[in-house]
């Protein structure tokens, strides 16, 4: 390259990249979970006082699930899928999901803000609660959106088992 060339060349400039991590995943990331690739496609952040929790709705070739990511003591991941519990709505102490039962383990109110496919639930406040087996080793989420009831099972899982590749956001 010539003198000129180097004085009049332009900048290129390529859109700066953060790096992500489970607490700060984008709508249009992809992430890498269990040998499939989801793509971020709606993000929900939980605020509850100054306590905030995320949940992330990954859209897969075969299905949808949710990834949810809070930083209590140390970082707590899980996976979620819709379930249908109509006994679900009036937030009771025990459930039962497949022969199996669930302990209340908290519930409280949490101010919603959403982006991506949830951009619509933003300034909502919804009821939620949390409920565990016996084993602790299978959750079950319900959240109360005006008058519906969502309810989701999970299990943890570690962060070591998800990759994040940032999308072009």
């Amino acid at each position: 390259m010539g003198f000129f060339s180097k004085l009049f060349k332009k900048e290129e400039k390529k859109p700066e990249v953060r790096k992500r991590n489970l607490l700060s995943v984008e709508i249009g990331d992809i992430i890498e979970y269990d040998l499939t690739d989801y793509e971020v496609i709606g993000k929900i952040t939980y605020r509850q006082n100054r306590y905030e929790w995320y949940s992330y709705q990954l859209l897969g070739e075969a299905k949808t699930i949710w990834l949810s990511a809070e930083m209590d003591d140390a970082l707590e991941i899980g996976i979620y899928e819709t379930i249908q519990l109509p006994e679900a709505n009036n937030f009771p102490d025990k459930l039962v999901y497949q022969d199996k039962q669930f302990s209340l383990d908290e519930k409280g109110e949490a101010n919603i803000i959403g982006e991506g496919r949830s951009k619509s639930l933003t300034g909502q406040r919804i009821r939620y609660a949390e409920y565990y087996d016996e084993e602790e080793e299978t959750f079950i989420s319900l959240e109360a959106w005006d008058s519906d009831v969502e309810a989701s099972i999970g299990y943890s899982i570690e962060e070591y088992e998800i990759k994040i590749i940032a999308g072009s956001h």
